[in-house]
């Protein structure tokens, strides 16, 4: 029809930072947080922006908290669309604490989740325990993806103890590890108070630089995603964002809002 425009995958318009189309192995996860999402919801997220997320994590014990039908029908949704859905790692630290994790894999291999998350960020694993649940899920079938880091405020990365428990964690069969940010992104992990990237930051980004390709960061404020898309670039792996920042993140991986024009300008201030 004579004026109308479309903007076709190949257009220069779809991916103005040139970076998101091309063929990848370590193209940028977006992890999404479901705190609660009902089925219809659900189901409009993954028509529209199912392209545009690798996971979603059922937040914290949410996934107890659910119908049973209710959840073994979201699961098979996202599955549908190629998306894994697995439960927070709380949940497995809930199982762990009270000697019932045998039966946690069970039942979560019985309603259809392919991966799980395994943390310590309320309990304490040593390295020989992660190692243990991460082979254990590894025999059940499962994808395992470990978190590092604590959920008590004011709790901070210690870098040596990152390095060492992402080589403990992959050597024993994990995909890939989350850096704890929770879903506040504030007071906890690389972020202060405020929210922002602690000032010692840089140094950590030197350390970790080998293992990138493993790292999710949790990070569910904007200018979290736009610091870490412009030190890492636009296939940083992100994690914990909200069902309705699915758009948002894509947009600022690709040049598409202002805070990251420079990724096609190549200048941070135009």
């Amino acid at each position: 029809m004579s004026g109308t425009f479309e903007f076709y995958p190949t257009s220069s318009l779809h991916d103005p930072a040139g970076e998101r189309l091309k063929p990848a192995k370590d193209k940028g996860i977006t992890m999404v947080i479901d705190k609660g999402l009902g089925v219809r919801r659900l189901e409009d997220l993954l028509d529209t922006a199912s392209s545009y997320l690798d996971f979603i994590k059922l937040g914290f014990g949410t996934t107890a908290l659910y119908p049973i039908h209710v959840l073994k029908e979201k699961i098979q949704l996202a599955k549908a669309h190629h998306v894994p859905m697995y439960p927070g790692g709380t949940f497995f630290e809930i199982a762990f604490y009270q000697n019932k994790l045998k039966e946690y894999l069970t039942n979560a291999r019985e309603l259809g989740f392919t991966k799980i998350e395994i943390s310590d960020g309320t309990i304490h694993l040593n390295l020989d325990q992660r190692q243990y649940a991460i082979q254990l899920a590894r025999s059940f079938g499962f994808d395992v993806i470990t978190e590092y880091g604590k959920k008590l405020a004011g709790s901070t990365i210690e870098i040596q103890s990152l390095i060492e428990t992402i080589e403990n964690d992959l050597s024993a069969g994990a995909q890939l590890i989350i850096v704890e940010g929770r879903e506040s992104g504030e007071n906890v992990g690389i972020y202060d108070g405020r929210g922002n990237l602690r000032s010692d930051f840089s140094e950590l980004i030197e350390q970790l630089k080998p293992y990138q390709s493993y790292l999710i960061w949790e990070a569910p404020k904007k200018n979290q995603q736009v610091e870490l898309i412009t030190r890492f670039g636009p296939n940083v792996h992100l994690g914990n964002i909200a069902p309705d920042e699915i758009f948002s993140v894509e947009s600022l991986r690709r040049g598409l809002r202002s805070d990251t024009f420079f990724l096609i300008s190549g200048r941070e201030n135009i």
